[in-house]
């Protein structure tokens, strides 16, 4: 019955399905084999290419911020940018056809680093000043994660990002304490100091707070009465015991969360607990793992 319908369908139709239920051709599954796979030889060598592609990209592209270096090679820098991108453009339409779903590769996070790293040294034609931003394809390394099978050091920054969303509200609550003590104490400095000092507004004054909070001091703006050398001293000493704060609330939260993975996988059987969330049995007694 299937062969009957079948043979009343258009041929177009037909194929269609076909390519449906097969899914990619063959010289596109052999793309994807090359470009994404990095346990074939040619995977491998693609894998390479791209880190040395890149990472000559990225010097010619500091060395172009050089005005003596420019002004000896210029045109052979236009020449070695213009051949790069054009072969990560290549590349990037290649990782789109040898994909079954093109649009999740390119509203994924590696599919719009590769479109981002492409288009400044087109913009370059219509925009004068946008190539130096063709340094965010610096990006693309991070798959090197990938290519050197790396998964533990992934695995560390799954626990670093989880750590920072699950104290993101105290961290929220740091920013917004913060910002109100730089506040008040830009205003305050901003009524005891003269605009000779450098204190000519309100958010000048709220800069120099917060650059002095923050232990960075510039030097561009400083107190030069008695009161505000004292208030000044006082912000210093905050900016000291505060410093640390941020980065004990992630330390915390990455401290409980390893305990919590240790401790809330149980055995069903013994109720020994610290295994592993991977884990399939007991260390200790052997049973199956819920």
């Amino acid at each position: 019955m299937e062969i009957v319908y079948l043979s009343y369908m258009p041929k177009k139709v037909i194929n269609n399905l076909r390519e449906k239920e097969v899914g990619l051709k063959p010289w596109q599954e052999k793309i994807q084999e090359v470009i994404t796979g990095t346990e074939t030889r040619m995977g491998k060598l693609f894998d390479i290419w791209l880190l040395i592609m890149i990472l000559a990209s990225i010097v010619v592209i500091m060395l172009e911020s050089v005005p003596s270096i420019q002004k000896l090679y210029a045109h052979e820098f236009i020449v070695i940018e213009f051949t790069i991108t054009g072969l990560f453009t290549i590349e990037y339409m290649l990782r789109i056809i040898s994909t079954r779903h093109p649009l999740r590769y390119i509203f994924s996070f590696f599919g719009f680093i590769d479109l981002v790293s492409i288009l400044p040294t087109y913009l370059t034609l219509f925009i004068s000043g946008t190539k130096p931003l063709a340094v965010i394809r610096a990006l693309r390394f991070l798959r090197i994660f990938r290519i050197l099978e790396l998964s533990n050091f992934t695995k560390g920054a799954d626990t670093i990002i989880k750590a920072l969303y699950e104290s993101r509200h105290k961290i929220g609550v740091f920013i917004i304490s913060m910002l109100t003590i730089v506040i008040i104490l830009g205003a305050i400095m901003f009524s005891i100091e003269s605009p000779e000092s450098g204190f000519t507004s309100i958010p000048r004054s709220i800069y120099w707070a917060i650059i002095t909070i923050t232990t960075v001091g510039y030097g561009d703006i400083a107190p030069m009465t008695p009161t505000g050398q004292a208030v000044a001293s006082i912000i210093m000493l905050i900016g000291y015991s505060i410093i640390a704060v941020p980065t004990g609330i992630v330390s915390a939260e990455i401290v409980r969360g390893d305990k919590l993975k240790y401790q809330l996988h149980a055995c069903p059987k013994c109720s020994e607990t610290g295994h592993e969330l991977d884990a399939e049995f007991c260390k200790f007694c052997g049973e199956k793992l819920k």
